[in-house]
């Protein structure tokens, strides 16, 4: 782009006048994004560095000398949930320093050690771009819901910083509610809430030492089964959440992780992160009529075919996109499939064992069986990879297929074993995606 960034791409978007807002927003977006990324300083106290990495120091330079102040504006109108006009103010705020060099290092270390997993490589560069640039994050606010700054009761923490190990707390849940969601009730342990006291939960979740004085009305063998849920699930293997909280809510527990229980042993083993989800090739909108809520569609197609739907529209960063016209023929499949699940099951007593010898089968048994043993082997390193699309591409249809190559190329009557061994591997390798059809026909 030269020294003359701006009259460059000027150029390039065909900006003719001051009245071309859509062509100077390219033009204004790609001198300052390729600016920062790319641009090198040419005169001053940082000549020859990049502008990414002297930023800040210039701005603390010109601050300290009184050549400027900070100043806080909005890059456009903000508009509220409720739909009210937002305008700035600076308040008083509690920060997290999310940059703090030491913290940053370890957060790094796990995230690109061989104990964690992205499933993506784009996924991985976004973590990493994110723990480049995150620094100081406010974290307290004054009104709202959330959990009171315990050393600041006019603040609450903000939502995305307070939702970073209730993982954690998954575990033991079922212990102390019994699946009672207000609390109203105890659960298996007897435990009542305000029991649950620092004390108790640092003995459940960092390993201390049982303290009866801090923890009035409990025995330590009440916490112990709680101690030992806690041990046997986490840390967590996997956490699935969509690709906007990469900047935010997915870093900001690797942090707190990190922070609260040190050992890089009980950091979470991996993210997958999903893209957003369009409706038969648009964008979901309320106001367009495009759109669809997960009710209305298991309402619609069912809950497995739902799925199925779900599964095959993609499981990269990219967008899916949940097609109707594929969602009823998942329906179709799906019908069919039972019907003639019914009609080749074999009766009882059915000899398993004795089908399978090699001696029974002829050659267009063997072939399939070798394509049944292959499919198997690309749905596991499907399901092992998270791409759902390819499960569904060769655990569901590719599947389907071949039943019906073996029917058609088979002469004289379908061998029952075959069969068997076909209707065995379809539920199996489809039970996670449609667990209530396969268990069902199961």
């Amino acid at each position: 782009m030269g020294n003359l960034s701006a009259k460059f791409c000027c150029e390039e978007f065909k900006v003719a006048s001051y009245k071309d807002a859509d062509g100077l927003k390219k033009a204004k977006d790609k001198c300052y994004g390729e600016g920062f990324r790319e641009g090198v300083m040419s005169i001053g106290m940082c000549a020859g560095q990049k502008v990414e990495d002297i930023k800040a120091t210039v701005k603390k330079h010109m601050i300290d000398e009184g050549m400027a102040c900070p100043y806080y504006e909005p890059e456009s109108e903000v508009i509220s949930r409720t739909g009210d006009n937002c305008c700035v103010a600076l308040c008083d705020q509690w920060l997290l320093n999310y940059g703090e060099a030491e913290w940053l290092g370890k957060v790094k270390e796990h995230v690109f050690s061989s104990e964690f997993n992205t499933y993506n490589p784009k996924c991985l560069k976004e973590f990493d771009g994110v723990l480049d640039w995150l620094n100081e994050w406010g974290c307290s606010r004054t009104q709202g819901l959330g959990t009171a700054l315990p050393w600041d009761k006019q603040f609450v923490i903000e939502s995305l910083s307070d939702s970073t190990i209730y993982m954690a707390y998954y575990s033991v849940s079922g212990l102390l509610q019994g699946g009672v969601l207000d609390g109203t009730s105890k659960g298996p342990s007897g435990i009542a809430a305000d029991q649950m006291t620092t004390e108790a939960w640092d003995y459940v979740f960092l390993g201390k030492d049982f303290n009866a004085e801090k923890c009035p009305g409990l025995t330590e063998e009440q916490l112990k089964p709680l101690r030992h849920e806690f041990n046997y699930w986490y840390p967590m293997d996997m956490r699935v959440s969509g690709k906007d909280l990469i900047r935010n809510h997915l870093t900001f527990s690797l942090y707190n992780h990190q922070a609260i229980w040190e050992d890089p042993k009980m950091m979470t083993r991996s993210y997958f992160c999903n893209g957003y989800l369009n409706l038969n090739n648009e964008k979901m909108s309320k106001s367009t009529g495009n759109f669809m809520t997960i009710d209305q569609c298991i309402a619609k197609y069912g809950s497995d075919a739902t799925r199925i739907t779900i599964a095959d529209c993609g499981d990269s960063l990219d967008d899916g996109n949940f097609v109707s016209e594929i969602a009823d023929n998942t329906i179709l499949k799906l019908f069919t499939l039972e019907e003639w699940i019914r009609k080749h099951t074999p009766a009882d007593g059915f000899d398993f064992k004795a089908a399978s010898d090699s001696a029974n089968l002829d050659s267009w048994d063997k072939l399939i069986l070798n394509k049944m043993n292959e499919i198997n082997q690309t749905v596991f390193q499907a399901y092992a990879q998270m791409k759902l699309k390819e499960v569904v591409k060769h655990g569901f249809n590719a599947l389907l297929s071949l039943k019906e190559t073996y029917l058609i190329g088979k002469s004289g009557e379908p061998n029952p074993y075959i069969l068997m061994k076909y209707m065995i591997l379809q539920l199996v390798v489809m039970n996670p995606i449609a667990p209530h059809f396969c268990q069902y026909m199961w």
